[in-house]
């Protein structure tokens, strides 16, 4: 009976301390002087005020620290609802404390508040000019960053005034890039949105599966890191999209200035350094694609009508029978080039700008067959506006050309008269050498 009891308190006495252990550290760790001291500090590296409403233990479904009510007091506040940090226990055992899982719910990160505590941070860390030394190694220390990250609708909201709210599940090699990612987009205007990353075996390298507007984005990803000791420390990113069936729309929304399915080939490529900020890696993208689009329906303008009235009517849509061309990004900045439309009587080519404020800039030419013998009357169109609101006009030269054409012979003549006025302009630009 002697035994039993011993070996009952053997098996207890480890229970006991541990049980002990976490009620001191849950009072040490919910305790308003705790919380403001962490609250302080962190608003000193931030140089914002930083709240906290209650920090605790979280014992499910793996004991952590848990944050409720964290926000951080800019122009645009920062909140996130709860954080919950759980820690690598094999790391903590040998006094190092590495993040195993890191969770975050209902959160909204605004794109320029998180630009601007970026930036502050950035500051804080730099070194005094000239004091650091050559050999210094500042490669990232991929062992800080968390083994998981789980996002429970978290929302992004774009320095336009866009939110996108996602839920995600992102699991990290040992080397710190990720294994494998699941995303869905539950709020916004891609919502219903899934993709998933997979990384190929040990190379830095992934395959892409989206599912977006009915349709499919796949390819790979590959990433090139710089070779030991290259001078120019670059990271290269190269990546090959197939789009098969998705509704133009989907990825437009809420705007719609065309709909119909589509179908592309797109190649992506990057080069930034090793650390680099959000912005400087959108801004660093380049992407090329070639496209058609089968059903489509151009919302906003009445090509064959800005025909008819030169340019000086808007609103409506055109129905095309096909439509094609390329596509290029740069950064925020899209080039549309090589456009070719056609819908029965008409037909259209030119090349439009989209400026990252979604203004238009560009040249098309409306080509519109008058009947079986009339022959083809083309009319040259300035476009502009937004991808909201498009807008097309003729160019002064091709409206001084469309009057005079206009007095010659009524009717046809004003399309003609807009054709060779355009023409006209373009041969002197080119004689005394000015830019197009």
């Amino acid at each position: 009976m002697r035994r039993s009891a011993r070996l009952t308190l053997w098996f207890l006495l480890p229970v006991l301390l541990l049980a002990g252990l976490l009620f001191a550290l849950q009072r040490w760790v919910t305790s308003e002087g705790f919380r403001d001291r962490l609250a302080a500090e962190a608003s000193e590296l931030l140089g914002a005020p930083v709240r906290a409403q209650a920090i605790g233990l979280a014992l499910w479904p793996v004991p952590g620290v848990a944050v409720d009510g964290l926000s951080i007091q800019a122009r645009t506040p920062l909140s996130l609802q709860r954080v919950e940090l759980r820690p690598r226990w094999s790391a903590l055992l040998a006094g190092q404390l590495r993040v195993q899982t890191l969770v975050v719910r209902q959160a909204v990160l605004p794109e320029a508040t998180i630009a601007l505590l970026g930036a502050r941070v950035g500051a804080a860390q730099a070194s005094p000019a000239g004091a650091a030394d050559e050999g210094t190694d500042d490669a990232i220390d991929f062992s800080l960053l968390p083994r998981e990250l789980v996002l429970d609708e978290v929302s992004w909201l774009a320095a336009h005034g866009a939110r996108t709210t996602v839920n995600a599940d992102l699991r990290f090699s040992e080397d710190g890039w990720p294994a494998k990612a699941e995303l869905a987009i539950v709020g916004g205007a891609l919502r219903g949105t899934t993709a998933t990353l997979r990384r190929e075996g040990e190379a830095t390298a992934w395959a892409l599966d989206a599912r977006v507007g009915g349709g499919r984005v796949r390819g790979p990803i590959e990433v090139k890191l710089p070779e030991p000791g290259a001078k120019e420390r670059r990271v290269v990113l190269d990546g090959s999209l197939r789009t098969e069936g998705v509704e133009v729309s989907a990825l437009t929304a809420p705007s719609k200035p065309l709909t119909g399915r589509l179908q592309a080939e797109t190649t992506l490529g990057a080069r930034f350094p090793e650390r680099v900020s959000a912005d400087a890696l959108v801004n660093a993208l380049r992407s090329d694609t070639r496209f058609t689009v089968t059903g489509a329906t151009l919302h906003g303008l009445d090509l064959l009508r800005a025909v008819s009235t030169v340019g000086l009517s808007s609103g409506g849509l055109t129905q095309l029978d096909t439509l094609a061309g390329q596509v290029a990004t740069r950064g925020k900045a899209i080039q549309l080039s090589n456009l070719v439309a056609s819908s029965g009587l008409l037909a259209a080519t030119g090349d439009v700008a989209i400026s990252p404020n979604r203004a238009l800039s560009g040249r098309v030419r409306v080509d519109v067959t008058r009947g079986a013998t009339a022959g083809v009357v083309g009319v040259p169109l300035a476009v502009g506006g937004t991808l909201d609101d498009p807008q097309v006009t003729l160019t002064r030269a091709a409206l001084l050309g469309a009057a005079i054409g206009t007095a010659v012979m009524p009717g046809v003549g004003t399309g003609a008269g807009a054709n060779l006025g355009d023409r006209l302009s373009e041969g002197l630009k080119d004689l005394f050498g000015e830019k197009r």
